[in-house]
């Protein structure tokens, strides 16, 4: 109960619902990746490229959820395709849209901006 009482008073109710759920057996649905709508600009990669699908495929399922968000939030086809282009060498390397690239970040392996301040 000690960890309660460091909790900001904001936070105590959501802790103890969360509690009460746990206790209960209770599950909450979340969406799996598959029940994303995929783009089709997406699809068509996967077909031209069967390596880029390997490589998607291989990331964790969150990662994949993140850039099916971002893909589909674009309203043109253009867009979309640019996009995919765009971050095509990140899922090659099995990295994540926030994931670090530079490896100057201190919350490794998301991105902090730390390479911002970086001077080679």
């Amino acid at each position: 109960m000690s960890r309660v009482k460091k909790l900001e008073p904001n936070y105590q109710p959501i802790y103890f619902k969360a509690i009460e759920f746990e206790k209960a057996g209770l599950k909450v649905d979340t969406k799996k990746t598959s029940d994303f709508d995929v783009p089709g600009e997406f699809i068509a990669k996967f077909g031209e490229n069967p390596e880029f699908r390997s490589a998607f495929e291989n990331l964790t399922p969150a990662r994949q959820k993140a850039y099916f968000l971002y893909f589909s939030q674009a309203k043109q086809s253009k867009t979309r395709a640019s996009r995919i282009e765009q971050y095509n060498p990140r899922i090659m390397n099995g990295k994540g849209i926030k994931d670090c690239l530079c490896g100057h970040s201190k919350r490794y392996p998301n991105c902090d901006g730390s390479h911002k301040n970086f001077s080679a």
